[in-house]
């Protein structure tokens, strides 16, 4: 590429503001333009982006309960590997490469945030169980997000912000021009995958530092269930940064308001009292129970309660976008308002006619296997669980893109918790109930979760082929390969980690897939559930959302544990930090931009390493520092390693200049 056309390659002036009445947005390869999308090689990379990313995606999920988005590691890797190679005009291979890959994040999440539940309760899991419901979903997922396609990414133009979208074709466009992105994002992801790595593998250190490392932080603990938890790990650090410190912040006063008002707040009015109304495992008084045992056996309902909630409140404010982009896909079935725009490259989808076949078949596959993947299911029970799996996952997918759209951030687990609650209330007042009820309401959750997180993930895919020009029918044709590859990797990842580690050991924090069998158990036992918990919590969403407050991220921090979601706030502290020290505006936005690249190397790299730690365990290589750990002095080290990680971030984000 010569470099008249790099300088070429740049994104319009109005690519990311509303456009003028007549003005149109001329993406980089316009609808003109013959371009290599969908070749050998962007399809074997791809592929291979799918398995190495759903790996580390599920590690990290199930480890620390935070899945992240792999668009922007991948779409530096295809900028990296084309660069290598000498491409020439790469970059519709490129998108190709990310948008097949990212299907990792979306299966991901949709698998580990319910299936590890099954391990949980003792019911029947294998690997063809996980790998069915993550693909059937995934395939739901998309079928049902492309009729919307038009209405998010084109006709809602520069009305939606799409953070994630934003930066990944950012990373595109800069790399197309010869940018040196790649080499930050590998030394991050080196620096910090060897960091996980020794915690992990080693134990050097410890992977959490606690206000019980001085005497007078466990007498608080004791006396007045007060405790402060943060986890020192990299990859929970760049989450933090990613999100940034706005909603970072939300989610961490959902997490404190939880365990420093409620937890010491229930142990000040009920010390002497047993409070097991729907859990007769409950045994000893509030006052006895640790911090932790308050808060897994009261306070996190209420989470769950407000993340209901918020799953409501988003379908009421979308109903809106549901029956305008329904009407359009109706219009273009019957042939109607399918003007020259619609023809044109960029702007042609898979036929509405074959999405539809397409619904109708998959619902029916999963259909066949509600009906014969769970004992004591009869026609009935069928029947309601594809109605209640085809209804929610449908009025869900714009929940999900529209979240994405706005904020970067899919409310998945969320909406899932409040799908859980619907099967497993339905069910039992079909007649289904015990392991085989968990069972049937855990495989609905596993789809419908499956589904809208592919929906959210895919819809920044979708965006991102908008802005720089690609095919939207090639992308939407091979993501279906690519979940398909996804959910195959993820349910051989979750087999090898339930025998290095258990999903009831504790090891493997899990904490949606904790949430879930949390919820549904003792409606299927009939035991009840903590309504009054869940009520709370949903008041707390209403009362949020009219204070304009995010009620998702709050509630996801009330329900999340504290040591989870405290880096979230310091990751996110540390992004303000970096984009705000300078005077000139250009500085601040390269140091910004670099630190999404650094960030996302943490990510990556740690979640790698963390899987390479797991199969070394798998293969009985191990290392027993527990009695290290036990030791505050463990925890002294973590908090030294974390600030010197903490300070190498900031450091490498202040050697950037503006371009």
């Amino acid at each position: 590429m010569t470099e008249k056309e790099k300088d070429a390659v740049q994104l319009p002036d109005n690519a990311f503001r509303e456009l003028h009445d007549g003005e149109e947005y001329k993406p980089i390869m316009g609808p003109e333009k013959t371009i290599p999308e969908v070749t050998a090689w962007s399809v074997t990379w791809g592929l291979l982006m799918v398995v190495l990313f759903s790996a580390a995606a599920a590690y990290l999920g199930l480890k620390v309960g935070q899945v992240f988005e792999a668009a922007i590691p991948i779409a530096i890797i295809a900028i990296g590997l084309s660069s290598a190679t000498k491409r020439r005009n790469a970059m519709g291979e490129n998108v190709i490469i990310q948008s097949i890959g990212a299907c990792s994040g979306a299966v991901v999440a949709g698998a580990i945030f319910v299936m590890p539940a099954i391990y949980m309760l003792d019911l029947q899991a294998d690997f063809l169980r996980v790998f069915i419901a993550s693909s059937l979903g995934g395939i739901l997922g998309i079928l049902f997000l492309i009729p919307f396609r038009k209405y998010f990414v084109k006709d809602m133009h520069g009305k939606y912000p799409f953070p994630e979208a934003t930066a990944t074709t950012q990373v595109l466009v800069s790399g197309a021009k010869g940018g040196s992105q790649a080499k930050p994002l590998l030394v991050a992801g080196l620096i910090g995958g060897l960091y996980d790595f020794i915690v992990a593998t080693f134990g050097l250190w410890n992977e959490n530092f606690t206000s019980r490392v001085v005497t007078w932080g466990q007498q608080l603990a004791d006396h007045a269930k007060l405790v402060f938890k943060v986890n020192t790990g990299a990859a929970v650090l760049g989450l933090g940064y990613i999100i940034g410190l706005r909603y970072a912040a939300i989610i961490c006063f959902g997490s404190l308001a939880v365990w420093w008002l409620i937890v010491p707040g229930m142990a000040l009015l009920f010390p002497d009292t047993v409070l097991n109304q729907w859990d007769p495992n409950i045994a000893i008084p509030v006052g006895e129970m640790t911090p932790e045992a308050i808060f897994k056996a009261y306070g996190r309902s209420i989470g769950i309660g407000g993340i209901a909630m918020a799953g409501v409140i988003g379908i009421i404010k979308s109903w809106g976008i549901i029956k305008s982009a329904v009407g359009l896909a109706a219009r273009e079935m019957k042939g109607k308002g399918a003007g020259a725009e619609e023809v044109v490259r960029t702007q042609r989808d898979i036929s509405f006619k074959i999405i539809a076949i397409g619904s109708v078949l998959t619902l029916m596959v999963t259909f066949a296997f509600f009906y014969a993947g769970v004992m004591d299911f009869n026609l009935t029970h069928a029947v309601v669980a594809i109605l209640l799996v085809a209804v929610i996952a449908f009025l869900f997918t714009t929940v999900a893109a529209n979240a994405i759209a706005i904020v970067g951030s899919n409310p998945v687990s969320g909406m899932t918790l409040m799908t859980l609650i619907l099967a497993s209330v339905v069910m039992v007042a079909v007649g289904l109930k015990g392991n085989a009820g968990m069972l049937a309401a855990l495989l609905m959750g596993a789809v419908v979760c499956t589904a809208l997180s592919m929906a959210g993930s895919f819809v920044t895919d979708l965006k991102i082929g908008y802005w720089l020009g690609t095919t939207p029918k090639k992308q939407e044709t091979w993501k279906f390969l690519g979940t398909i590859v996804s959910a195959a990797t993820v349910a051989g990842v979750m087999i090898v980690l339930n025998k290095t580690y258990g999903f009831q050991s504790g090891k493997l924090a899990a904490p949606q897939a904790n949430a879930m069998a949390a919820v549904i158990a003792p409606l299927m036992n009939g035991q009840g559930a903590p309504w009054l918990l869940y009520g709370i919590g949903a008041v707390i969403a209403l009362v949020l959302d009219r204070c304009k407050i995010s009620a998702l991220a709050f509630a996801l921090g009330m329900f999340i544990p504290m040591e989870l979601n405290i880096p979230l706030l310091v990751g996110g502290a540390v992004n303000w930090f970096v984009t705000t020290r300078s005077q000139d505006a250009e500085v601040n936005k390269a140091r910004g931009e670099k630190g999404t690249l650094l960030a996302s190397g943490f990510i990556a790299g740690g979640a790698l390493m963390g899987v390479v730690s797991a199969l070394l365990k798998f293969g009985g290589i191990e290392f027993n520092y527990d009695a290290w750990w036990a030791n505050h002095l463990s925890e002294l080290l973590s908090l030294a390693a974390y600030l010197l990680l903490i300070t190498y971030f900031i450091i490498a984000t202040r050697t950037t200049k503006k371009v």
